[in-house]
Parts: structure tokens; sequence; C-alpha cells
């Protein structure tokens, strides 16, 4: 069984995360809709296929520019929250 979840963003570009977890907690697939395009596609293919925990604990507490946040930390708070 595949689970989907929507993450609402705050304090990045990125407004939302779609992600595609399986029943195991592998990520299958990421989606963000706005953020820095080209990071935002290499952080959904480096995290394709690992287990969401390990992911979370990789990206958790990246900071942008002093936000206190970071696209990929608003990705390990998702994956943390569907955990």
């Amino acid at each position: 069984m595949t689970r989907h979840i929507t993450h609402a963003c705050q304090g990045t570009c990125s407004r939302q995360i779609d992600i595609e977890l399986d029943a195991d907690g592998v990520i299958l697939d990421v989606c963000f809709t706005g953020g820095c395009h080209g990071n935002t596609q290499g952080i959904a293919a480096l995290v394709r296929g690992m287990r969401a925990e390990e992911a979370a604990d990789r990206l958790e507490g990246v900071d942008c520019r002093g936000k206190g946040t970071s696209c990929p930390d608003q990705l390990a708070r998702a994956l943390r929250g569907a955990l």
C-alpha cells in the first residue's frame, strides 16, 4: 500500500511537498511546489529509494540563509510527521 503525504511548507520558498511512501517506509517519490527547482529536484532524486527515517535524520536541521529551516528540513519534518 502506498501512502501519500502532503506537507504545507513554512518559512521556505517551497510552498508544498508531496511525498509517496511504500508500506515499508521507503520513499517512492517527492515533488516540491516552488523553491529552487534544481535544488529541490536534486533532493528528491537523492532520497528516492531511501528509508524515510534515514532521509529525515540526514536532512533535519539544514538551514537556509538563517531562516531556521530549509526545503530539506521541511522534507525531514514532513517525513517525521508521517512516521
